[in-house]
This record gives C-alpha cells, sequence and structure tokens, in this order.
C-alpha cells in the first residue's frame, strides 16, 4: 500500500487485497471533497469498482456536481461488515463482574466493535466517453441490480444521457480490521479467519 494514508492501529492495517474486498462488498462509499469554502462536502454515494478505477453516477446538476467538475482530490471511505463481538456465555459475564481487575477486559472485547474499513485517495475525473459511461453503468447495475440485467439495454438507452459519470483512480489505499477468533482473541495484523 502506498504511504500517505496514516494509520495509528498499524496492528489492525490489512493488505490492498483486504481493502478492495471490502470496497467490493460495500453498499456505498462515502466520498469527501473540500468545498469552495474549504469546508468538508461528504456524500454517500453507491461505487463499483474496475481494477484500479471507482465509479459512480450522479444527476446532472447539484452542488456536488459542481465541485466534482472541478476535479478535485477526495478521500472514499468504505466500511464492510460491522458487529458488536458476543465473545461470552451468561455464566462469563457474571464471572467478570466479580472482579474489577477485569475492566479493561471488558472495555476491549465487551463494549467495541468489530469492524473492516477501506480508505482511498485519488482524483474525481468526469467520464465523457459514450461508450465508457454506458460500460460504467453497466458495471454499477450488475452490482447493485443483478437480477434486472435483462432490462439495462432499454434503461441505459432512456438513461445515459441523463446521468453524469465519474471516476477516480486508486492513487492511495489502506485498510483495518478488527475482529476476534473463536476464543475471543484479537486477530491482529494480516491474520486471516
Amino acid at each position: 500500500m502506498k504511504e500517505g494514508l496514516l494509520m495509528r492501529r498499524k496492528d489492525r492495517e490489512m493488505d490492498r487485497k483486504f481493502a478492495l474486498e471490502v470496497i467490493d462488498k460495500s453498499k456505498y462509499g462515502i466520498v469527501s471533497v473540500v468545498d469552495k469554502n474549504n469546508m468538508p462536502y461528504s456524500v454517500p454515494i453507491s461505487i463499483v469498482r474496475d481494477g484500479d478505477m471507482l465509479y459512480f453516477h450522479s444527476a446532472m446538476a447539484g452542488d456536488k456536481v459542481e465541485l466534482y467538475n472541478l476535479e478535485p482530490r477526495a478521500n472514499i471511505v468504505f466500511v464492510g461488515e460491522v458487529q458488536v463481538p458476543n465473545l461470552y456465555s451468561k455464566d462469563e459475564l457474571d464471572e467478570l463482574l466479580k472482579d474489577k481487575k477485569n475492566a479493561n477486559l471488558v472495555v476491549s472485547t465487551i463494549f467495541t466493535t468489530e469492524f473492516e474499513s477501506a480508505i482511498v485517495q485519488g482524483r474525481i475525473n468526469r467520464i465523457e466517453d459514450q461508450n465508457q459511461k454506458i460500460k460504467v453503468l453497466k458495471l454499477i447495475c450488475e452490482k447493485y441490480t443483478p437480477d434486472k440485467m435483462e432490462l439495462f439495454d432499454i434503461g441505459v438507452e432512456a438513461g445515459v444521457d441523463k446521468v453524469l459519470i465519474y471516476g477516480i483512480k486508486i492513487e492511495e489505499i489502506t485498510a483495518k480490521r478488527k475482529k476476534f477468533d473463536e476464543s475471543g482473541k484479537e486477530m491482529k495484523w494480516m491474520r486471516k479467519g
């Protein structure tokens, strides 16, 4: 992974392959840019990946269109699976309550979440080529409406000229995960399972 994105918990860092898997299974990504007033501007967007490119579509007008047409640098955050771990039986929880020395264990294994995430940095570019736009729309539809693809040709004919398509080349990418194994031990750096 390319340097640039800082990660405090290196013990939870995952590799590029894992990051791409998180992107592919995420229902959406949150695209963040800096607006004209130097303020953060973030929008959740349905995103599809093709190799090192991320693609999404947009309406023809609006605040984000004005910002994205400036080809800004962007951060895109993806969140995969998230859950509160359930590592202890009722009897084990009752035992933990008996001794205040268990406070750190309680905090780190009960009042926490298991998660996986990926963060991408890149520059937003508008896609103008009609064939490329159709290809991207097909990729988006295959991800989000795979059981309706027999209607794609009708839909794309009616809609391709009513949407804007943007691409972001993945310039930097990081991934992070917190997960416990079956015994309740946190799985540190790159440990699969």
